[in-house]
């Protein structure tokens, strides 16, 4: 790098990135296993929801200062989904409860998204 400098031939971020994926190209063309030659990690996210009581289900619509119909809209199910859930009458499936997780986390930022998204309503 040193070298580079003294020459005036500093990488490019396009130039550093090309010739990385050569690099990565000719491990792939010799066969080498890509675990041998660069570091690979593996994660798994923890994305089991939580289980939403008819009580939950309110507290996080309320979080939000979103009337049923809104929060509904919001998540892409029904306002009857979200009546029945808050009555207790059925329960809320993993995509709604994934997505009322991350609202739970971040009432603010999701309450910002809303309030983003609102368009007038012509009469």
């Amino acid at each position: 790098m040193k070298d580079q400098k003294k020459e005036g031939k500093e990488k490019t971020v396009g130039s550093k990135i090309t010739s990385r994926l050569k690099i990565f190209a000719e491990t792939l063309e010799e066969g080498v296993a890509i675990e041998e030659r660069f570091t690979v990690r593996t994660i798994k996210l923890n994305l089991k929801p939580r289980c939403y009581s008819p009580e939950l289900v309110k507290n996080t619509r309320e979080s939000l200062h979103a009337s049923q119909a809104i929060f509904a809209q919001f998540l892409g199910v029904s306002t009857s989904s979200v009546q029945d859930w808050e009555q207790g009458q059925s329960t809320p499936n993993g995509a709604a409860c994934r997505l009322m997780d991350e609202i739970a986390s971040d009432p603010e930022y999701w309450l910002a998204r809303i309030q983003e998204l609102a368009e007038p309503v012509k009469a």
